[in-house]
């Protein structure tokens, strides 16, 4: 059997730091929660290698590298409220719970967020709220939000994301079609202005019923 808190810490220096996350909150949170109480049993033992990993219902686990950057970027701050889209295995979504005051978490596979919610309650995470429903388009219900992540990408990220960050807010996601992609953030620095910058590039799977960008006839 490997050795899991040796393969935790061993993802975090020579993975995650090596890819520009320095901030000592997220190393910290990395090297302290056990991602593989949150994978499928039979990927156990490939909790922490570089790769994604496959979910029920076709969905994925982003690579653990992607993951800190992404929360690295987010900034989350203990008096945040958040705003996940997919929920998938419930991991981000526990560090998401274990940074902000409270995370709203939206899942579209009801299996997928029920799954997620008992492994949230086995290691005692109570500020989130497990959602089902398709947020590919933006989900209002609980706006505004100082914290957006899209865990899925988007051919193109909807206007309703901008306009339910609060003043301040962050949002990150994962936008274009493969084989380019970029993740990018977005931050609100107005009324009706924000700023918008490139993170990184990559490729991860579409969130489901995704919003595509319209095509004009030739």
């Amino acid at each position: 059997m490997p050795n899991l808190a040796q393969a935790r810490h061993l993802m975090v220096e020579q993975q995650i730091r090596p890819w520009e996350v320095l901030d000592q909150k997220v190393l910290d949170l990395l090297e302290a929660l056990p991602r593989e109480d949150f994978v499928p049993p039979e990927w156990r033992n490939l909790a922490y290698v570089d790769d994604f990993i496959p979910l029920p219902g076709g969905e994925v686990m982003l690579p653990p590298k992607l993951e800190a950057r992404l929360l690295q970027a987010l900034d989350v701050q203990d008096t945040d409220t958040a705003l996940e889209v997919g929920t998938g295995s419930g991991y981000f979504t526990a560090l998401l719970a274990r940074l902000a005051r409270h995370v709203y978490s939206v899942e579209i596979d009801p299996a997928l967020s029920a799954s997620a919610g008992e492994k949230l309650q086995a290691h005692g995470i109570r500020n989130v709220t497990l959602e089902v429903g398709d947020a590919a388009r933006g989900w209002d219900r609980h706006a505004p939000y100082d914290v957006i992540a899209i865990t899925g990408s988007l051919p193109v990220l909807p206007d309703a994301f901008r306009q339910q960050l609060s003043p301040g807010g962050r949002l990150v996601a994962i936008v274009g079609e493969a084989p380019v992609m970029e993740a990018i953030r977005v931050r609100r620095v107005g009324e009706n202005e924000w700023s918008e910058e490139s993170l990184f590039e990559t490729v991860v799977p579409p969130l489901k019923n995704a919003p595509r960008p319209e095509r004009f006839p030739l």
